[in-house]
């Protein structure tokens, strides 16, 4: 507000204008401002120096210093970058802003349309560290006093807008509003320059202003003309939004943000959700702002389920029209999975108003994003040349739950103004468009590793020929006796050049010896099951199949990948290495991870059948070594009766249709289609490592919706799978479920049985005095046994991590100086400075444990903002995983249905010419090699999968045993010492599962550097 004694009418307007927060209210005080001191509004950069110079007060002094310092880097030349430039910007949204603001410092005058009229978008948008300097440096503080101020970095876009228009205002930006830009209107003859078509009929000033700059923010629904999109299309996805009022209570300040939870790393808050409300979510965010923002996405068989959708339509733009949303069962779905998340702290949630009038609710699709082709073009007609660009959703819409949506805009921005600028210094037009970062994007898709066909020669396939793939299958198969391989059909029937190729890469798991009058299903069988389980290689058909000849493109396709994965390995007549050549395989990894947890839920099961052995003495007892296995439900060393199965290759064993090379999924020895593979409950995608199959039904469940027995178990909630992952590099079976440990010689102690009081007993029990007399000495403390000297030496740990005993008067100091006022107002909005890691990790531990950091509300603040951050890294790593396994199931949609096409071609054209058929055969081989590097990526983010989720479970776990330690030990009862010992077993069960993985990961790096390495020499 104004100072009281102040009498000075533009001081009175200057605060009006700061305070402001409708956009009305911000013109008319603008305007207001103006008046009070001559001026006219717009003009460019002249207009910010007159009101500079003309509003001398104390208020404003803080801003003209943040404009000063922005506008005085070297790269604006005091203004006089661009002086005789004419700009154009369509849309005033936050990037359209931002680009009208760089501008105009630049020197540029700059003219922006919008055919709105208000700021109404109440939906808050995430806040990088580098946009929120950049904002700080055009002074949001100033217009903003909560920017940036809560647990994470965010703000709506409405006040986004607002303050961003401020600037742009002060900076002499002309701005019309109500104003629909319609297209470009070229100039009729030589000397007149490009106007703008604009709708309903503008002022004179505007239709006849010519500009050589069109900059289009608009949004990605309008593009101007000449541009070409693409579309980036991935599995259906639903987006959900809703924004409550916000009434500041001291109830509501409580509720703590939500910064994204995945249900790809945390199923049982989803799981748990499901069971309270039947909701069915992927993810959910939950931001405080102006209001209560939540942003979800929805599965559609649970949209289907509650009401939301009236109707199930193929066409997305009839699923999600207005006329099959249900308003009020959308308002119940998003009011109930707010309250959910927020545990219903925020008392009875009412919608706030859009721009309509309605509740601010809606359901959106984000399944396909677009993204231009190119950002900026030049166009000239009578010698006038017109330099038009892309900002915002233009260029690339975002995928939203990356949050990168306003860093990518603000980039664009800043990226047109210095193709302004150049295009103002006279360079060329092919000068000016030179091939930017999203040009190259959209133009030229990110190469990943596994995208890549074979390194140093041409992509073009498994193996260049059929010749080819034959000759290298000769090379390997070489010196074996009995073998000997002419073909890719009938050389194969006996499968003894199968496990020929199995010991050539592999010596240890096959022994020639052994196949001594083995017939042949089972020597195929059982070198089927080796590749599999040891190398990595999924079959594509059956033992009967290959023995039989039934199936010879299965079989063609199947040895391709044999020669993509291990056709760099030089062939060496003598005993290969013991180890797995290559790189360590990631879906040979998630294989021995899914037999694992078979075989982890098939012993449990056994238990429950019998005594109801409490698991977690299961998994202690199981020793590492596989000495009698659990039967697995894979490829059967024996041959199975040759009825049926001899054709099981090519029908899906749950739809029973007929599968073809490229559609074909093994799972559990059976084959399916990829499309038929889901799960039972929610019709998900079922990926390696991340389902089950119940043993009643026998149907295929992801680990969120897998029926659980009837039974209680004494584990974190939907924590329902305890398994350990397998190492990286064994090379026999994986192990059992558990590290090995010492046998349990003792007696077993009795089973402990719940006593239940009754009233008066609870009564009574209450009354009785349990304070210690204090002349009694206490009693000895007992031997420690070697879970109390684990737990001492945990405690130890979180003690601090090397910080002294003195930390809490360190703590204090640090306290009292960050509480110390600042000399100015400047350096008060400046960065927090950056602490030691060691001692963040330090101040983390002492704010959770024993509440230390209530005494220290700076730190506290501070370490709260810090694992905010943190979730929300690991929440855009899930979505970004989540995106990318989207499109590839996309990606192998189009892959099988063209494998369909070439391979029903190659069986049904009998008069087909040879050389058309060798040319659909290497086709179709390129078409396996492409799934098999989808796969292989597939299953590389399915291990990141891994490693989020346990991550997720070692944090959930490390809180639940603070819990614990922070009682006194005189106040545990025994449930709560045995509860607290399971705990800290299952904490080090997640340790050692991660440390596989680490174990993993570094033996692929060392592979890959050694392979590196040897190609260099």
């Amino acid at each position: 507000m104004a100072s009281p004694t102040s009498s000075n009418p533009a001081h009175a307007h200057f605060e009006s204008f700061l305070q402001a927060q409708l956009c009305r209210d911000v013109l008319s005080s603008f305007q207001g401002l103006c008046e009070a001191l001559g001026l006219e509004p717009g003009g460019g950069l002249p207009l910010y120096h007159k009101i500079k110079a003309q509003l001398n007060y104390w208020s404003a002094k803080s801003l003209w210093a943040k404009l000063d310092k922005r506008a005085g880097q070297p790269v604006y030349q005091q203004g006089r970058a661009c002086p005789n430039t004419k700009c154009l910007v369509v849309g005033a949204g936050p990037c359209g802003l931002r680009a009208a603001v760089e501008l105009a410092m630049l020197g540029a005058r700059v003219v922006l349309v919008e055919k709105r009229t208000t700021f109404s978008r109440h939906n808050v948008l995430h806040l990088w560290p580098f946009t929120i300097h950049d904002l700080r440096a055009l002074g949001a503080k100033k217009f903003y006093g909560r920017f940036c101020t809560g647990t994470l970095d965010h703000i709506s876009i409405r006040q986004l807008q607002l303050l961003l228009l401020k600037v742009a205002l002060l900076l002499g930006v002309e701005i019309h509003w109500g104003v629909a830009f319609t297209g470009l209107q070229p100039p009729p003859r030589k000397g007149c320059g490009w106007r703008a078509q604009l709708q309903p009929s503008p002022p004179a000033q505007l239709s006849n202003y010519e500009f050589d700059v069109l900059i289009s923010a608009a949004g990605g629904k309008f593009v101007p003309e000449g541009f070409t999109v693409r579309e980036m299309r991935g599995k259906l996805a639903i987006g959900i939004t809703a924004n409550f009022v916000n009434g500041r209570t001291v109830e509501e300040t409580q509720v703590p943000e939500i910064s994204g939870v995945a249900r790809i790393y945390n199923q049982s808050f989803f799981q748990s959700l499901l069971k309270a409300t039947g909701i069915d979510l992927e993810n959910i965010v939950y931001y405080k702002d102006d209001t209560h923002y939540f942003v979800m996405t929805a599965k559609k068989q649970c949209l289907l389920r509650l009401g939301v959708l009236r109707q199930d339509w193929p066409e997305t733009d009839r699923l999600l029209g207005s006329a099959n949303v249900a308003p009020e069962a959308l308002q119940r779905f998003a009011r109930a999975a707010a309250d959910f998340a927020t545990h219903g702290k925020l008392g009875k949630l009412e919608f706030a108003k859009d721009a309509r009038g309605q509740p601010d609710v809606s359901a959106f699709d984000f399944t396909s994003m677009m993204r231009a082709e190119s950002s900026a073009r030049v166009q000239e007609k009578h010698g006038a040349r017109l330099l038009l660009g892309l900002v915002g959703d233009c260029l690339v819409e975002p995928f939203w739950p990356l949050g990168t949506g306003v860093a990518r805009g603000f980039l664009a921005a800043l990226d047109a103004g210095w193709m302004v600028k150049r295009w103002a210094e006279g360079a060329g037009p092919l000068e000016v468009l030179v091939r930017d970062l999203y040009d190259v994007a959209a133009k030229e898709p990110v190469q990943r590793k596994s995208d890549k066909i074979d390194t140093g020669k041409p992509a073009t396939g498994a193996a260049d020929t059929q010749e080819e793939l034959l000759r290298w299958c000769q090379e390997q198969t070489a010196g074996y006796p009995g073998v000997h391989v002419t073909d890719l059909s009938s050389s194969w029937a006996d499968g003894l050049a199968l496990c020929a190729l199995v010991h050539r890469l592999r010596p240890d798991l096959l022994e020639p010896s052994e196949l001594q009058g083995v017939g042949a299903v089972e020597a195929a069988a059982r070198a089927l099951k080796v590749a599999e389980h040891e190398l990595g290689i999924a079959p594509m058909l059956p033992a009967q199949a290959v023995v039989a000849g039934s199936d010879p493109l299965g079989l063609i396709a199947y040895l391709s990948h044999f020669h993509s994965a291990f056709k760099n390995m030089t062939p060496r007549p003598g005993p290969a290495s013991q180890t797995s050549p290559g790189t360590p395989n990631a879906v040979l990894f998630l294989g021995k991870l899914q037999r694992t947890l078979q075989r982890t839920r098939a012993k449990e099961n056994g238990e429950d059948a019998g005594g109801k052995k409490p698991r977690l003495t299961v998994e202690a007892e199981t020793p590492k070594t596989e000495e009698a296995p659990v039967p697995e439900p894979s490829v059967p060393l024996t041959p199975p009766s040759p009825q049926p199965e001899a054709d099981a290759g090519d029908l899906c064993a749950l739809c029973g249709e007929r599968l073809y090379v490229l559609e074909r999924l093994c799972a559990d020895g059976r084959f399916f289609h990829r499309s038929c593979f889901r799960c039972h409950s929610c019709e998900a995608t079922l990926w390696p490592g991340s389902y089950a199959q119940h043993p009643e039904d026998k149907h295929f469940y992801c680990l969120q919706h897998l029926p659980q027995p009837d039974r209680k178990e004494d584990i974190m909630d939907g924590d329902s799978e305890t398994l350990e992952l397998p190492a990286a590099g064994e090379n026999s079976t994986p192990p059992g479920p558990s590290a090995p440990a010492a046998p349990q010689e003792g007696p077993r102690q009795p089973t402990r049985r719940l006593i239940r009081l009754s009233s008066s007993e609870r009564q009574r029990l209450s009354s009785l005095n349990l304070t210690p007399d204090q002349e009694v000495e206490a009693p000895p403390k007992p031997p420690r046994s070697c879970a109390a000297l684990a737990r001492q030496a945990l405690e130890g740990s979180f003690v601090g991590w090397g910080i002294p005993a003195q930390s809490p008067e360190v703590l204090v100091a640090m306290e009292k100086e960050e509480e110390s006022p600042s000399s100015s107002e400047e350096e008060e909005e400046e960065e927090e400075e950056p602490i030691d890691s060691d001692l963040e990790q330090a101040l983390m531990t002492l704010a959770k444990t024993s509440g230390t950091m209530n005494k220290y509300p700076t730190w506290r603040r501070t370490l709260l903002r810090r694992a905010k951050e943190e979730e929300m890294k690991r929440f855009c790593k899930a979505q970004a995983v989540q995106r990318r396994l989207n499109e590839i199931e996309a990606s192998l949609r189009e892959l099988e249905a063209e494998g369909v096409r070439l391979e029903l071609a190659l069986r049904s054209q009998h008069s087909t010419p040879e050389q058309q058929k060798k040319l659909w055969l290497e086709q179709l081989l390129q078409l396996v090699q492409k799934k098999n590097s989808l796969v292989a990526e597939e299953a590389e983010l399915m291990i990141t999968v891994q490693e989020l989720n346990l991550e997720e479970k070692q944090w959930q776990l490390d809180q639940e045993l603070r819990g614990y330690m922070n009682r006194e030990e005189t106040l545990k009862t025994a449930a709560d010492r045995q509860a607290e010992d399971q705990v800290l077993k299952k904490l080090v069960d997640v340790v050692n599962q991660r440390d596989a993985l680490i174990r993993f990961q570094e033996e692929r790096r060392l592979s890959e550097l050694a392979s590196g390495t040897g190609a260099q020499g």
